[in-house]
């Protein structure tokens, strides 16, 4: 312990002695070290300002990219399916959450292909050959997402709301707002992937219940009854083509 204690210390002073004489290595040519500043400085006109604001608000939204790819897209539904599926399976790790998070994005990018698509040819194309303004390139980009978020959307989840927000009966479906449509879609997105998810787990929860009656049967109590069990889950799911069976499901769920 002491040798440790010794060897770290040691490894600390020498790292402090780099970082404080990066002036001699740069000399020697051995070693260099950035020198990052950052500055504010008086803006000459208001463009300027304008320019800096969407720098910001962009970086914002970069920031929050994850939540919004969860939050308007399928993949709310797809991933929780997937850990029921791994419970019910009882195969604990497996498999693990990089395969199934993998799996649900790529997913995510089939199904909202056709929503992305239109996104691209109404909004974003347009905006980048400087034929319509941010803003209108942001509410022609909302309309395809606002669709496919009304189709799953249930109208007593959409209302709740609504009517938390204070708000009017919209027109039309473009005139809901998204503090109101977002979170109504996601609690939607739950219960439907609770609905399969009790569906699937049900399906192996009997095959846990004859496994442990016979076991109790057979006197053996001291013996788990899912050492048992989890092979025959994993061959009937292996039978059926389990994986085809959900991801068929899931695809279809989404018109």
């Amino acid at each position: 312990m002491m040798k440790k204690n010794i060897f770290t210390i040691v490894l600390f002073v020498f790292l402090v002695f780099i970082l404080g004489n990066n002036t001699l290595f740069a000399q020697d040519k051995l070693l260099t070290l950035p020198n990052i500043s950052f500055s504010f400085d008086e803006a000459r006109d208001t463009g300027d300002v304008a320019i800096s604001l969407q720098i910001l608000a962009l970086l914002t939204i970069l920031s929050l990219a994850p939540a919004i790819l969860i939050l308007t897209t399928a993949f709310t539904r797809i991933v929780i399916i997937f850990h029921f599926i791994r419970q019910a399976l009882g195969t604990q790790q497996m498999p693990s959450n990089q395969i199934l998070i993998g799996l649900a994005l790529f997913l995510t990018f089939f199904i909202m292909g056709p929503v992305w698509k239109q996104i691209n040819d109404t909004a974003l194309q347009p905006y980048l050959a400087e034929e319509i303004s941010d803003t209108v390139a942001f509410a022609e980009a909302i309309k395809p997402i606002k669709r496919f978020m009304l189709e799953t959307t249930r109208d007593k989840d959409l209302m709740l709301f609504m009517r938390f927000a204070s708000e009017e009966k919209p027109a039309t479906p473009e005139d809901i707002p998204l503090q109101a449509l977002v979170p109504a879609f996601v609690v939607s997105e739950l219960r439907i992937a609770f609905q399969i998810g009790f569906v699937i787990y049900v399906t192996f929860l009997m095959i846990d219940m004859i496994v442990a009656s016979i076991l109790m049967s057979m006197g053996m109590l001291m013996l788990p009854p899912i050492m048992i069990s989890l092979p025959f889950k994993v061959l009937l799911f292996v039978l059926v083509d389990g994986w085809y069976l959900i991801v068929t499901s899931i695809v279809t769920s989404f018109g």
